[in-house]
């Protein structure tokens, strides 16, 4: 059994999601960094999409009612005892604390949370309510056997002080002035104190409409860049809605989106486009 001691304003129990249900309204969720959460799990000699914790910005306090082999990646923070990066045996108590960088650190136990499936993934979903609750001080988290397998070695890459973004024109580009398509791939916007698990929001020069009026609900994707009627982009991430309103100017390359999820507010980001399509 694993015990939380200090959750942290934001704890979750995360795995790699649940993909292939947005046709019934559910999101995929599952860790916003996934190459981290893999890296902690090969530390540990679990399989990649083992569930883990998710650890938001502050830190966490947890101890450990039998001997574990833990690893923490993700956003660089202080472990106690043992090393971030590395895999380490505890009995006992473990301190995460206060991210350097980045926004969240991820911990992995050999063996996996072994909270209840829903399904077919243990994660948390904060838009949905699905999955486990966040976690609270005091709750009490079981573990699963931990694996035959040995062990492996990462290499945890480094938060940086600028994101990247490899974007396509999205389904409703043509909603948009020629301009702002230029606009968005040649200017610098800033992330924004609102961002969470559902989008990163970001802030920087308006998008610009040509088509007025409403838009049905339609389809929304991971990555989606959606445009809201005050003309700042988001950016959808793991906890996404499976539909939406307001158009879509752009889709992010996946690949791109756990460096983006790990940028804390007022963290510059910049779009790399291709070409504007058709009209």
């Amino acid at each position: 059994m694993l015990e939380v001691l200090r959750a942290g304003p934001l704890t979750t129990v995360q795995d790699l999601g649940r993909p292939g249900y947005a046709h019934l309204g559910v999101p995929r969720s599952g860790a916003l960094d996934g190459p981290a959460l893999r890296a902690a799990n090969l530390l540990v000699g679990n399989e990649p999409g083992a569930a883990g914790l998710e650890i938001t910005l502050t830190g966490c306090r947890l101890r450990f009612r039998r001997p574990a082999l833990v690893a923490v990646t993700g956003a660089p923070a202080r472990v106690s005892p043992g090393e971030f990066g590395a895999a380490f045996e505890v009995a006992g108590e473990v301190h995460i604390g206060r991210c350097i960088r980045g926004v969240r650190t991820y911990l992995a136990v050999a063996g996996g949370i072994d909270v209840p499936a829903v399904l077919g993934s243990r994660s948390t979903d904060t838009l949905s309510g699905l999955g486990p609750e966040p976690l609270r001080d005091g709750d009490i988290l079981p573990l699963g056997e931990a694996l035959a397998n040995t062990p492996s070695t990462v290499e945890v890459p480094d938060t940086t002080s600028t994101v990247e973004l490899r974007i396509r024109p999205g389904p409703r580009e043509d909603w948009f002035s020629a301009e702002s398509w230029v606009v968005l791939c040649g200017s610098r916007y800033q992330i924004g104190v609102r961002s969470n698990r559902v989008a990163a929001r970001l802030a920087g020069p308006a998008l610009t409409r040509v088509v007025a009026g409403e838009l049905a609900s339609e389809g929304l994707v991971l990555g989606a860049v959606q445009v809201p009627a005050d003309g700042q982009p988001l950016v959808f991430l793991a906890d996404h809605p499976t539909t939406g309103g307001y158009p879509v100017i752009g889709v992010v390359h996946p690949e791109d989106l756990p460096a983006l999820a790990q940028a804390r507010p007022g963290t510059s980001v910049v779009f790399h486009g291709s070409q504007r399509g058709p009209g």
